[in-house]
Parts: structure tokens; C-alpha cells; sequence
């Protein structure tokens, strides 16, 4: 079967979209990105314009250079984090049986001014005082991770290690049990694992994961504990208490950044490390190493492409957008652009310009970019500390999932003992 085979059905080219600007570039469905990511990303990086059209996935645009996608995070005006104009939702409500719910992860589906109001109460949850706290929990459960696998002399990561720490902290901040972990990783997958589609498809997913906390959204309102569901329910926004809707939308966006986002980043930094055994003998040589190795790991593999909208006609780098039009600001592409970055696709420990946009920019930056790079951080010094030099296993190649959130799928690793 030819690679063209296997991507997703071509749509024709708009008329204000010149040749000039058009990239053959499928984000969920294209054979070179489940190959190799981190190569396909780069390659892109490198040849398509700054702003490129593709025919893919229903047809879309893709901000990629690192001046254009910093300019577009904070101009919410033209890019619309809210994917259906707040019109036509609530025309759409309003012909909704009464009591319907949409479920809308907020605030990342807001804009300012709402986004900035629901992004308040989240705002001293993930500071980077309280995620400093949870520093010691994290590095005894990767300690108790990577000693568990230890004399084996080999394991495959992502489930042994990498899908299990920040899953594992999540739940327990969050409050969720964890002998439910299993299922909750499922669900996000299955989220994460093609395009929405119609607004039905979307809903139905999100319901999915609304519904699988109910219970204790519900139970934690009637009686608190010391987790971040008691504390959002003790939250305002602009002074009126929290409602089980407000609720269910905040959790549906935390279920699926927390269980998701870090774990393709954990991915990413432990295959890199395994290909490369000298930067494994430098960093446990010095670990204090580690912080800078892991800001450049973070620069040169992201992993988060986010959605916007074209809230009206306007132009982006000589591309004119038009109202209505998706537009994907790709941050891993923003951190390999040979115009900011000297030879991008190198990992350069001693690189002065590390101001990678892996967490996103403007007011929708990551709020829990603090917490990863802890857990990532932590991560790397453990298994560093406590495991021989380990490598990938050369039968068994990594192979990666595609669309907004890109990671590795397993990596099988090997070490002598």
C-alpha cells in the first residue's frame, strides 16, 4: 500500500489559497510523522512557508515559524480559541431539547475576557510553589518505577514508566482513584486519536469523560478533601460559586492535559537519551546538567499543536485567512525554525537560545508547565542515577502517534546488568 493510500481524503484548494502556500502535510493520518516525528517535523520546518495550507483533514492552515506562531498566541482577535463562534453556539443550544449540556473544556476554549476570568481559580493550584511540594511524592514513585523494571534489563517505557507517572500524580491531585487509571488512559486516547469531526463525535467524547467523574464531582461538593476538585468547587467566578456544569468543563480539560501532554514529553526525552549514550555519561557525570538538558529536550521535540479559528478575513504572513478557516499553530515546528534556532535539529546542551515554545505562549501559556517540568526533571535524574547505560532495542523501532499531541507509541529499551 502507498503512502498516499493511507492519509486522509484530499479536499479541494480555496480559491484565495495560491499553489505557493499549499504543503502535503496530514496531521492524523500521515505515515512519515508515525515513522518518525521528530524527523517529519523537522523536515517541514525546513521546507514549507511560514504559514502553509494543506488538503488534509478537511483542509486547514498551519502557522509554523517561531515570529508567526508567537504574534498568533497572543492575538486572540484573529486566532479564536472558541472553534464555533459564540453566535452559532448559542443559536445551536437554543435548538437543543431543554437541559441539554455541551460540554466545553474551559478555559482553552475561551477567549479573553472569559478566558482570563475561568483561568483565575487554576492559577494558584499550579504555581510553581505548590507543584514544588509534590516534588518528593513524584521522585518516590519514579524511583519505585525504574527500580521495579531495573533487573529485567529491559522494559517498554511508555507503559512501564512513562504513561504511569504523570498518570498516577494527576489522579492523586485531582482526587480520581487510581485503580480507575487504566480506563482513564483509555478514554484520553481515544480522545486524542483522530480529528472530532462533527460536533457529535466531539460531544460524545467529552460527554464520555464528563460522565466518568460525575460521581465524584458530585461526592467531593458534599464533602471536600485536600484535592484540587474540593478546591475548585470552594472557587469563584466573578463571585458566583462554581456550577456542576462549570465543573464538569474544568475537569474535562485537566483530565486530558494531566494524563496526556507530559507523558509524550517524557517519551520524547528518554528515546533521545537512549540514542545517545555520551549525553547519558555527561548528565550522571553532573547532574545538575539535567535542568538545562531538559529545557533543550523540550525545545527540540514538542509535542502540542493547538487549533485556532480565523475569527474574521485578515492576513498571517502573506496567507489570507478567512473567516471561519482552522488554523493549527504548531509549536513543535515553531521550535525547530532555522530563522530562530541555529541547526535546529541538533540537541545542543550549550545552546544560548533555549526559549523554546513547547508550553504554548499569550494568555493561553500552559498553567501546568510547572508540574511537567518537574516530573520530567525528576524523571530523568532517577532513571539516570539508578539505571546502566540503556539503549533502544533495535527490533523493536519506535513508532509514533499522530494529530494535536504528538509522542512516541513504545519505546522497548535494554541496559546490561
Amino acid at each position: 500500500m502507498s503512502e498516499a493510500a493511507t492519509m486522509s481524503a484530499l479536499v479541494p484548494q480555496p480559491a484565495h489559497v495560491p499553489d505557493a502556500l499549499v504543503y502535503d502535510f496530514d496531521m492524523y493520518h500521515e505515515p512519515a510523522m508515525e515513522r518518525d516525528a521528530p524527523a517529519r517535523l523537522l523536515e517541514i520546518a525546513r521546507e514549507a512557508p511560514p504559514v502553509f495550507w494543506t488538503p488534509h483533514n478537511g483542509g486547514h492552515w498551519v502557522v509554523k515559524s517561531y515570529p508567526a506562531i508567537m504574534k498568533a498566541a497572543r492575538d486572540w482577535e484573529n486566532f479564536s480559541s472558541e472553534h464555533i463562534p459564540r453566535e452559532e453556539a448559542e443559536a445551536l443550544l437554543a435548538n437543543l431539547p431543554a437541559g441539554t449540556v455541551i460540554v466545553q473544556p474551559v478555559p482553552i476554549l475561551l477567549d479573553p475576557p472569559d478566558h482570563t476570568r475561568f483561568r483565575l481559580p487554576l492559577q494558584p493550584v499550579f504555581s510553581p510553589k505548590a507543584m514544588m511540594k509534590l516534588q518528593a511524592h513524584i521522585r518516590e514513585l519514579a524511583i519505585e518505577l525504574v527500580e521495579g523494571v531495573k533487573q529485567q534489563g529491559h522494559c517498554e517505557f511508555v507503559s512501564a514508566i512513562g504513561e504511569r507517572i504523570p498518570t498516577q500524580v494527576f489522579l492523586e491531585i485531582f482526587g480520581l482513584p487510581l485503580e480507575r487509571q487504566d480506563d482513564f488512559r483509555k478514554l484520553v486516547e481515544e480522545h486524542l486519536s483522530d480529528d472530532f469531526g462533527t460536533l457529535d463525535n466531539s460531544q460524545r467524547k467529552l460527554r464520555r469523560m464528563a460522565d466518568i467523574m460525575h460521581d465524584t464531582l458530585v461526592e467531593r461538593r458534599e464533602n471536600p478533601r485536600d484535592d484540587l476538585i474540593s478546591v475548585l468547587w470552594q472557587s469563584t467566578v466573578d463571585g458566583r460559586p462554581l456550577t456542576l456544569e462549570d465543573m464538569q468543563n474544568y475537569c474535562v480539560l485537566l483530565f486530558i492535559a494531566g494524563l496526556d501532554t507530559v507523558m509524550n514529553g517524557m517519551g520524547h526525552g528518554v528515546r533521545h537519551l537512549a540514542m545517545h549514550p555520551e549525553l547519558q555519561a555527561q548528565l550522571r557525570a553532573n547532574p545538575r546538567l539535567i535542568v538545562e538538558a531538559n529545557e533543550e529536550l523540550l525545545r527540540r521535540y514538542g509535542f502540542v499543536a493547538v487549533i485556532r479559528r480565523a475569527a474574521r478575513d485578515f492576513e498571517c504572513e502573506g496567507a489570507q485567512l478567512k473567516r471561519g478557516e482552522r488554523v493549527s499553530l504548531s509549536y513543535p515546528m515553531a521550535n525547530l525554525d532555522p530563522a530562530e534556532f541555529a541547526d535546529p535539529g541538533r540537541f545542543d546542551l550549550g545552546r544560548e537560545n533555549k526559549v523554546h515554545l513547547t508550553f504554548g505562549g499569550g494568555p493561553h501559556r500552559c498553567v501546568g508547565s510547572h508540574l511537567a517540568r518537574i516530573e520530567l526533571q525528576t524523571l530523568y535524574e532517577e532513571m539516570l542515577a539508578r539505571l546502566p547505560a540503556f539503549r533502544l532495542d533495535p527490533d523493536r523501532p519506535v513508532r509514533y502517534r499522530c494529530g494535536p499531541v504528538t509522542g512516541p507509541r513504545e519505546i522497548h529499551l535494554l541496559w546490561d546488568n
